[in-house]
């Protein structure tokens, strides 16, 4: 495993995202929540994944708690990270839910506290004097903010009045925002962190599918698995499978490796399985070659994908009220 140091923390670059633990959109049932996500959080640690992500929202609550029963006895072999849902995120609010997620962790501190979304109804002062009294309360050790563009980034720091080390965005070869915000330069720049989530584009980038072969389930409304992106995107799945054929390694793994690859960038898959989480570690292995990387960055500059509204028929898109 590799490890990456920003801001005096230290995390895997490769982490475990727990979106999925409690979540019944993704079919995860009582007995997932109960003994897999146990089990799974357990391998990690094993394979020496520390960053173990997860949010209040998850799950309204139950993420959390599987996080913590599976760490009991474990702690420090874990960075914990979890996030606070934006709703009235005014300081005395998000002490109280921060006092809250770390009592369902059983911690006494939450090595990075985020802030879920943006929100901007509420002052960003009111929101970071929250965060900055939970760390002096010894509740929370470093703070971040999730899905922000760089410049609510910086000025939550501003306001905040020291460093907000992290930024968890939507980022992977087939989602490449980050980049041309300038969100993964300034981390790089500036001793801050990019914590991936989606990394995989929700298995677009496992290469298992084609035009002729979509997923059902959640992924369905995912625009990038309809069928005219699952075509656009073959330069990019083909540049996959045979970098990851000259590894030995699988087109996720590949994928993986590049996003991890970035300077100061962590990525943070979710496994649905023991086996799955154990790929994904594996990926931390993975050194791409320099013209590898051009090769799947020049691939991925190349793909452009289509959104599910400009996909459908001309005269519904005219009666569409956006």
């Amino acid at each position: 495993m590799r490890y990456v140091k920003v801001g005096g923390a230290k995390m895997s670059a490769i982490g475990l995202g727990c979106w999925q633990f409690g979540s019944m959109e993704w079919g995860y049932g009582k007995e997932y929540l109960e003994k897999d996500a146990i089990d799974i959080v357990h391998r990690a640690l094993d394979l020496g994944v520390t960053l173990v992500d997860t949010a209040e929202i998850y799950g309204f609550g139950k993420s959390e708690r599987a996080v913590g029963r599976a760490l009991e006895g474990r702690r420090p072999e874990a960075f914990i990270a979890t996030k606070v849902f934006p709703v009235l995120p005014i300081a005395p609010v998000v002490e109280q839910r921060g006092r809250a997620s770390a009592k369902r962790l059983g911690v006494d501190t939450i090595d990075l506290y985020q802030i879920h979304q943006p929100n901007p109804l509420v002052p960003l002062s009111s929101q970071m004097a929250g965060l900055r009294r939970l760390q002096e309360q010894g509740v929370v050790k470093h703070v971040g903010v999730s899905n922000f563009s760089l410049g609510k980034w910086k000025a939550a720091e501003d306001v905040h009045g020291s460093p907000v080390i992290s930024n968890q965005v939507q980022y992977s070869l087939a989602v490449r925002g980050p980049d041309r915000s300038g969100l993964t330069q300034y981390a790089a720049e500036n001793d801050r962190l990019i914590i991936a989530y989606s990394p995989l584009a929700q298995g677009f980038l496992a290469a298992k599918y084609d035009a002729t072969n979509a997923p059902g389930g959640v992924r369905a409304a995912n625009s990038l698995f309809l069928p005219e992106n699952l075509e656009r995107g073959h330069e990019l799945i083909t540049a996959l499978r045979e970098v990851a054929k000259a590894h030995d390694a699988t087109p996720a793994q590949v994928a993986l490796a590049w996003v991890i690859k970035r300077k100061n960038v962590v990525a943070i898959p979710g496994a649905s399985s023991v086996s799955q989480l154990e790929k994904n570690a594996a990926a931390a292995d993975i050194e791409l070659t320099e013209d590898e990387d051009v090769r799947l960055t020049t691939a991925s500059d190349n793909f452009n994908p289509i959104n599910g509204v400009k996909a459908l028929p001309k005269i519904l898109r005219k009666r569409l009220p956006f």
